[in-house]
């Protein structure tokens, strides 16, 4: 059975909750983000992307492309609750459906124009969380989820667009090779240098030349290019989580200690949100004594993948937990409501130094192991000297952790 997948998308979801907030902000430029001169644009308006503003770039450097742009700081704890109320409604009108980042879903409605009509139940769901929640929404609807994700941003701002079955190909056709999800800056560049503009020029050429300059990626840009992708939508689960605990061989009341492995078990767990491109809402610390006693406490938050927002939060329900008169037997930490996304830190509170260093510190994991790079508070000094070595004889990377 041929698919039905729709790609739902709300628009500049940050400037659109800030515009919902305040009416005063409609039609004017926007950045929201790090207000300091060293913050990074979380999320600009659709004004400001005339000056060449796009977000992830400097907030200094959008201020001076567009000076008469309000700034806002962000509050991802407001976008966080918006997108919980958007997720429910989803919820409510499919059965299958896929939370792919705080403001993207994918649902599957194959079967329904037996029923009803897919477009229009998209449409009919499109203006009940229009009516609901006050925030512009697009879709796209097509066979697959590429091409329902390039027909959402083809049909932006706040509208949508339905590509029929067969007229894949010739919809992508005309369009900017970068318009192709997993075409990067770096990917677009070297086939710009090929000479290669428009979509139409890849559906032409063979797919073992796009091998060829690009390795297996090449293969999988000239499916999407053709309109090919057979991605299952994944059911959206909040249950979904990762854990991990530290059971003592001797039972313990050393609070640095115990502090020490909390922030290395935070500071692991958040790296495997972050190389899985998944963030938490929800995180929790267990702490079982010696008499066996059990006892947790879980925190809802803002969509997060970073170790410098979780590892206080921890500590923090650490503290409100922990009974100074008793003997630890274990510990554990679990990460719970976890969606796909790429707001790996917090980019209201966050410079762009410190987004660098979080992709130096990953790619040093990825290529020596996780435990390669270590915040010295997770670390006692005999663990440290103890360390297994892997940059041939030189010691790990240890970084001081930042206090708040």
């Amino acid at each position: 059975m041929d698919k039905t997948i729709l790609h739902i998308d709300l628009d500049t979801f940050y400037v659109s909750v800030e515009r919902k907030i305040n009416r005063e902000l409609q039609n004017r430029p926007l950045l929201v983000g790090g207000t300091g001169d060293r913050g990074v644009v979380a999320a600009c308006s659709y004004e400001t992307r005339g000056f060449g503003v796009h977000s992830g770039m400097p907030m200094k450097m959008a201020r001076e492309l567009c000076p008469e742009a309000v700034v806002i700081r962000g509050n991802a704890g407001t976008y966080s609750k918006e997108s919980d109320i958007v997720t429910e409604i989803v919820r409510e009108q499919v059965p299958l459906f896929e939370k792919s980042s705080i403001d993207e879903f994918y649902a599957d409605l194959t079967g329904m124009d037996k029923f009803f009509g897919a477009y229009k139940y998209a449409t009919e769901m499109r203006q009940k969380i229009i009516r609901e929640t006050g925030l512009p929404i697009s879709f796209g609807l097509s066979v697959n989820k590429v091409v329902s994700k390039v027909a959402t941003n083809e049909a932006k701002p706040n509208n949508q667009l339905k590509i029929d079955y067969g007229l894949e190909k010739s919809f992508l056709a005309p369009l900017s090779i970068k318009k192709i999800p997993m075409v990067g800056d770096k990917t677009y560049q070297t086939l710009r240098n090929l000479g290669l503009r428009q979509v139409r020029t890849i559906q032409e050429m063979p797919i073992d030349v796009m091998q060829r300059v690009l390795g297996k990626n090449g293969g999988v840009i000239w499916k999407r290019a053709n309109g090919i992708d057979n991605t299952p939508v994944i059911p959206f689960c909040e249950r979904k989580s990762i854990s991990t605990e530290r059971t003592f061989s001797k039972d313990t009341i050393d609070v640095e200690k115990l502090k020490g492995i909390l922030i290395a078990m935070t500071e692991n767990l958040a790296y495997q949100l972050r190389r899985g491109e998944k963030l938490t809402a929800c995180i929790a610390v267990k702490i079982r004594y010696s008499d066996f006693n059990t006892y947790s406490k879980q925190l809802r938050i803002p969509y997060t993948s970073a170790d410098h927002i979780l590892i206080p939060k921890i500590l923090e329900m650490f503290k409100t937990l922990y009974n100074r008169r008793l003997l630890v037997r274990l510990v554990g930490i679990r990460f719970s409501h976890l969606v796909s996304g790429n707001y790996q830190i917090n980019l209201f509170d966050d410079t762009e130094e410190v987004l660098n260093l979080y992709h130096a510190m990953d790619t040093i994991r990825k290529r020596y192991g996780d435990k390669s790079v270590l915040r010295a508070s997770g670390l006692g000094a005999k663990t440290i000297g103890r360390m297994h070595n892997p940059f041939n004889g030189q010691p790990p990377v240890v970084l001081a952790h930042r206090r708040q």
